[in-house]
This record gives C-alpha cells, structure tokens and sequence, in this order.
C-alpha cells in the first residue's frame, strides 16, 4: 500500500520547546555543546529558505509544568510559524505519575500553542520493549500517555511524530551510556522523521541500524554492563531525586532568541 506523504510546509520560522531530548543532550557539536534533533530539522529547513529563524527554549530535567510556565510564553510571543511540543516524559519517570491529569495539563497546553497559528508538532513516547526492566516497566504508562496525546492532536488538528513506531529506536544502541538520552545517529533519524511528517525531502529513518551486522554481544558482558548503569546512572540519579536537586538548577535554553541559523559543525 503506497505510503500517505503529508503536503509540504513552507515555514520562515521554528521554535522547539520541551526537555533533554529537544534540547539534544548526547548529540554533541565539537565545542561540547549539544545539538540535536531540532537542530538538525532547522538546519535541514534553514538551507532551503534563506533567513530563516529558529529558537530552542528546551532545558534538560524540565517536568511539563515547567516547560509550559517558562518556556510556553516565550514561543507565544515569538509567533513562529512551526513549533514542536515534547513534554511530559520527566514526569512519567517520577515516584508516581497521574498519566490522565498530566495528558489534560499537556492538552490544555497544546490548546494555547495551537491558537497562537502556528503549526505544532507533538511526540509520542518511545517504546521501551527491549530496555533493561527498571527501564521497561514505564511502558505502560508511556503507551497510555501516548494515547492521550494522540486524542489531543485530534481535538487540535495536529500533527503527530510517531516515536514509538520507530523500531530502530527500541533498539539499544539507539541509547547512550544512561539509556536515557539518544546517541547522535538515534538523532538523526528523529530529525529525518520530522522532517517527513512535514513533508520535507529526507533520507528514509526505517532503515537498518549502521552496524546491525555487528557481532552479538555476550551474556556476562551486558550483566556487567547493566551493571555499570546501575552504580553510574541510576543510583546517582535516585540520590538527586532523594536530596531534592534537579538537573535544571544550572542550564539555560540554549538558543533562547528567535534568529537566523547558523548551521552547526557536523
């Protein structure tokens, strides 16, 4: 069955807004700091169209409460043409997680950004399938997140960047050293899927991952690296949430002003 191609935009200006994920973390420029899906997708849609203009508002460890009082207000006001929306997944991996309310504040959210004209793009959850189990019992809640968003895209006339059905991205090379935040080529693809659902020209995301012929890693060696996650990423990571520090307490958004790109070193 011929795929649906979705009608191509002619957008002047984009802002992103969301957490460690729009803002790039693990896709890193040779100065070390992050780049990222969204740059990639502005820097694809800045070559065809001369001036044009991109802000990223997103900072890592932002819940989606955060994201909509800091962050929402300053892409209002900078009236873009396209915006891309991602949030929520700070909050799905807390203690607890009210998946309903957080889609309805999500929702609520997606309504502002709608009424400000601009096109919006949404993201669903990834799937967790072939994670390490800590990780995999998340899954249900994304899957129901996912289906609210989904409803919300409907009710808003949105557009929709299927993360979950992107099975390179359950694969775990996909994944960096916390499995939390992609590797570069992971970001790549997410840029490629993006570009399509705007109907923009990009190389095909569902091909096989670069080195899929690569020899099988060993049982004793995944148990000893599941091992070095454990004391490396999580346990600092409950510690923090323990003593009440936050991941945001020292980042800024990296490009907070709407202007012209200047396109990244690969």
């Amino acid at each position: 069955m011929p795929q649906h191609v979705p009608q191509q935009t002619h957008h002047r200006s984009y802002v992103a807004i969301g957490d460690s994920f729009t803002e790039g973390l693990d896709d890193l420029t040779p100065d070390g700091s992050p780049r990222g899906w969204a740059d990639r997708v502005a820097e694809a849609l800045a070559d065809r169209r001369p001036g044009f203009g991109y802000a990223n508002l997103a900072v890592r460890g932002k819940v989606l409460d955060q994201i909509v009082d800091e962050q929402l207000p300053v892409a209002e006001a900078m009236r873009p043409d396209l915006v891309t929306f991602c949030a929520g997944g700070n909050d799905i991996i807390g203690w607890s997680c009210d998946v309903d309310d957080l889609a309805a504040r999500f929702d609520a959210a997606l309504g502002r950004l709608v009424a400000t004209g601009a096109e919006v793009l949404i993201f669903t959850g990834f799937d967790l399938r072939r994670m390490h189990p800590l990780i995999r019992r998340l899954r249900g809640r994304i899957a129901c997140y996912n289906e609210d968003m989904r409803a919300a895209a409907e009710r808003h006339g949105c557009r929709v960047v299927d993360l979950w059905a992107m099975d390179c991205l359950a694969d775990p090379r996909a994944w960096g050293p916390d499995r939390l935040h992609l590797v570069p080529h992971a970001h790549e693809r997410v840029a490629w899927r993006v570009l399509e659902t705007l109907g923009e020209p990009a190389p095909d995301w569902r091909g096989p991952w670069p080195d899929a012929a690569g020899v099988p890693v060993r049982w004793t060696s995944r148990q000893a690296d599941d091992l070095r996650w454990v004391a490396h990423h999580v346990m600092p990571f409950l510690g923090k949430r323990l003593r009440g520090t936050h991941t945001w307490d020292t980042y800024r958004a990296k490009r907070p002003e709407l202007a012209p790109l200047r396109r990244a070193s690969a």
